[in-house]
């Protein structure tokens, strides 16, 4: 795909959705960490129906901690991975106490340095915390990126080298969130809905049919 396709792309999303936000549910920087490392094979449907009730008791890394590995195992068994979560979450808030006084940390090397935080978590974090313009790829981003011929990569650290290539600078901080939605609703992994796209005009994806789905 050329870079002239690519720009429409993205101002086809930006003019459609110029404010894209995440899905989950947060008030809180801690509350947003917690909610992106539950995410993890995980739908933000059920993690949002997990923190309303968790948050309520507890939100705080002084209060998850309170809680314990079984106690928060409790509020949150629904949710995929949810002892290796479990322990995950409360030995971040112990670091978070006692290395980062109480507060989320803005430098990546920090951030993946908690029990649970990897690349792509650290992204959406600095990306929505901070406003860095860090590419996160989840199953949604990487499968847009490659069904559009938009990235290509044989995996997630491949497609986010190459948007951070491709993208320009100014739509760096939503593309995450404008591939993740397309990807949710519409570019789906099945049955997805080119008669609704948005850029079916400008996708290379060589089997997609404008009458898929009425």
């Amino acid at each position: 795909m050329n870079k002239e396709k690519r720009y429409k792309i993205l101002s086809l999303f930006s003019e459609k959705n110029p404010n894209p936000k995440t899905e989950l549910i947060f008030s809180s920087d801690f509350e947003l960490l917690l909610s992106v490392m539950l995410s993890a094979k995980s739908t933000d449907l059920i993690v949002n129906k997990t923190t309303k009730i968790l948050f309520q008791i507890a939100n705080t890394p002084e209060s998850i901690l309170l809680l314990g590995v079984e106690g928060l195992k409790n509020y949150i068994k629904h949710i995929g991975l949810y002892n290796m979560k479990a322990l995950n979450i409360i030995n971040t808030s112990f670091l978070i106490i006692t290395k980062h006084k109480g507060k989320i940390p803005k430098n990546r090397n920090e951030l993946e340095s908690f029990p649970g935080v990897g690349r792509k978590t650290a992204n959406i974090i600095l990306n929505i915390l901070f406003k860095k313009k860090t590419i996160a790829v989840d199953t949604h981003v990487f499968r847009v990126s490659n069904r559009t011929n938009f990235a290509k990569g044989k995996n997630v650290k491949e497609v986010e080298k190459k948007l951070n290539k491709v993208v320009p600078s100014i739509f760096k901080l939503k593309i995450h969130f404008w591939f993740v939605l397309h990807g949710r609703y519409i570019c789906t992994a099945r049955k997805f809905k080119c008669n609704i796209c948005l850029v079916y005009k400008f996708c290379e994806f060589k089997e997609k049919k404008f009458n898929i789905f009425l």
